[in-house]
């Protein structure tokens, strides 16, 4: 079992969400957190509190878009400590909508940020803990990196992608002191819904692509997507359950059990899956604006 305390850890998006709750964690821990976002505001709140209970940590300013911004981050943690021992690619977007209404522009940012974002970290990171003989990358994906998720066509790309990284890049590092470690959770209630931009659906209905609860049937049909917040993980549980898989080494950190159970009936029978998605996108584009 790993252990954080002493150790020097690297969270991106860490202003808020999954990555605010895994920096207060880490914190608690006794780790050094830093706490990367593109948000100073966010990433000085969380610092402060770290600091207020007895931890350690210091905001850094990053876009992971920006492979400088990266660069300087790494390179500026592992000269101020002489070592990086996690590196938590946690920092991510997300857009709705049917496919064919993505331009390349809005495919284009979240590949940057969801996918090359996590690319660059691991990438500049991985040399440094090659030559310390140790050190852990754990890259957040999605469940959406398991199986397929209609209208997050673009967000599903991108978490496939960290996913095959993640895995092969695990079998590479072994033999090398690195370990890697992708973390695939289902829906958290964090604030991307809030943020997300939703394609060609009415404004009357992208409220629905943020956590509610349904009061009736007839609420059910006014909206495209409607996910009951009672069956959606807080996030400190989930940076606990993220830890905790880390602390084991765990190759995929999936959560919860229904994502599990829905990736083995994905791979048991993905005819069945499909269906049952294509329920989804066909509900979703009945609030699609026409072209």
């Amino acid at each position: 079992m790993e252990r954080f305390e002493d150790k020097v850890a690297i969270v991106t998006g860490g202003g808020s969400g999954i990555g605010q709750a895994l920096c207060e964690q880490l914190g608690q821990e006794e780790s050094i957190v830093v706490v990367a976002d593109i948000n100073d505001d966010h990433a000085r709140r969380v610092t402060s509190a770290i600091t207020q209970n007895g931890g350690r940590a210091h905001a850094v300013h990053v876009d992971v878009s920006s492979e400088e911004d990266i660069r300087q981050l790494i390179d500026g943690t592992v000269s101020e400590y002489g070592h990086l021992d996690y590196l938590f690619n946690n920092a991510g977007i997300s857009i709705f909508g049917d496919a064919r209404d993505f331009t390349l522009d809005q495919w284009h940012r979240v590949l940057e940020v969801n996918l090359f974002g996590v690319l660059y970290g691991t990438v500049m990171a991985y040399p440094i803990m090659v030559r310390q003989g140790s050190g852990h990358i754990v890259n957040v994906a999605s469940s959406a990196g398991l199986y397929p998720a209609p209208t997050e066509v673009a967000y599903c790309t991108s978490k496939y992608g960290i996913v095959g990284l993640s895995l092969s890049l695990r079998v590479e590092g072994a033999d090398l002191g690195v370990k890697v470690s992708v973390v695939c959770p289902g829906y958290v209630r964090t604030n991307i819904f809030q943020t997300a931009t939703v394609i060609n659906v009415p404004p009357e209905h992208r409220g629905a692509m943020k956590p509610r609860k349904m009061t009736d049937a007839s609420d059910a049909k006014a909206a495209p997507i409607v996910l009951n917040p009672r069956k959606m993980i807080d996030a400190s549980k989930a940076a606990r359950t993220i830890l905790g898989g880390v602390s084991r080494n765990q190759a995929i950190i999936a959560f919860p059990a229904g994502v599990r159970l829905t990736w083995r009936l994905y791979r048991l029978s993905p005819r069945l899956m499909d269906r049952l998605l294509l329920y989804a996108i066909r509900n979703f584009r009945k609030y699609r604006l026409k072209p």
